[in-house]
């Protein structure tokens, strides 16, 4: 008897309970992608704080006390330590996840298994990083005055959206990657960018209403304003950003399960 595996090659063709049966792949791939990045590392898991806090003082000395840019009422680092930590997630799982088929050419090419699993083992490994960076977050804003609400139970599902924000995103380009290495090197600009035009560093409330459902396109905007509406207490995101944000990660979702379907076919042959 022979068994003949054919690449998907539309939706209707894609299978998440085979993701689901290899659960313990999916598993195993994270947990090496941990032990690989922490490998013969001084500091170890304590780089997962001094990231977002680095750029915290950075931010905190040429953009809240120079710059005077305002925080809604807050103060300055705790309103970007709050912004930067959904934030770490979404850039270094996007850049883990758009990497992950080229660094993963040698298992690709010898057994098969569901391809997806790799971006989505990659961003998975950083879910360790931003739980460690919450708890860290969530106990200097105690230091700051700041008391837990009942806003705090959104939390795990803002997480979860800035984590699916990130898989759609680093599936997308770990297939546009496996075909043309340039996004590499474009990549860690465009989040660089991005960066700067998500409300990290500055309040959502800024940009006029009329415009907050064309700002609301970034993906990462309503997520970072909810993040630190539900730790601060600040103005929450508007119907409009929010609706914008995940109709535009659905959006990017369709595109990227089409475009990974297409490229797997060819996948051994162009990684």
């Amino acid at each position: 008897m022979t068994t003949e595996i054919r690449p998907s090659r539309g939706l209707a063709d894609l299978d998440l309970r085979e993701l689901w049966q290899r659960r313990e792949l999916w598993y195993f791939l994270t947990w090496r992608d941990l032990r690989i990045r922490y490998r013969q590392t001084v500091f170890g898991f304590a780089w997962a704080v001094l990231q977002p806090v680095a750029l915290t003082i950075v931010f905190s000395v040429f953009l809240g006390y120079l710059a005077r840019v305002p925080s809604d009422g807050v103060p300055y680092p705790a309103f970007v330590l709050a912004g930067l930590v959904p934030w770490t997630l979404f850039s270094s799982a996007l850049l883990a996840a758009s990497n992950s088929l080229v660094q993963g050419r040698d298992i690709i090419s010898k057994v098969y298994f569901p391809r997806l699993l790799l971006p989505l083992s990659a961003a998975t490994s950083h879910l360790l990083d931003f739980a460690i960076a919450t708890v860290v977050l969530i106990v200097a804003l105690f230091f700051y005055g700041f008391t837990a609400s009942v806003t705090l139970l959104w939390l795990p599902l803002i997480a979860a959206q800035a984590f699916a924000v990130s898989v759609v995103l680093g599936t997308l380009m770990s297939a546009v990657n496996a075909r043309y290495r340039d996004v590499q090197y474009a990549l860690p600009l465009a989040v660089q960018v991005w960066l700067f035009l998500t409300p990290v560093a500055y309040p959502a409330s800024l940009v006029p209403d009329q415009w907050q459902w064309v700002y609301g396109l970034n993906p990462m905007a309503g997520v970072v304003e909810a993040f630190r509406w539900a730790l601060l207490g600040t103005t929450p995101p508007s119907g409009q950003m929010m609706l914008s944000s995940i109709l535009s990660t659905l959006g990017l979702a369709v595109i990227a399960a089409v475009y990974f379907q297409r490229t797997e076919s060819v996948l051994a042959d162009v990684v």
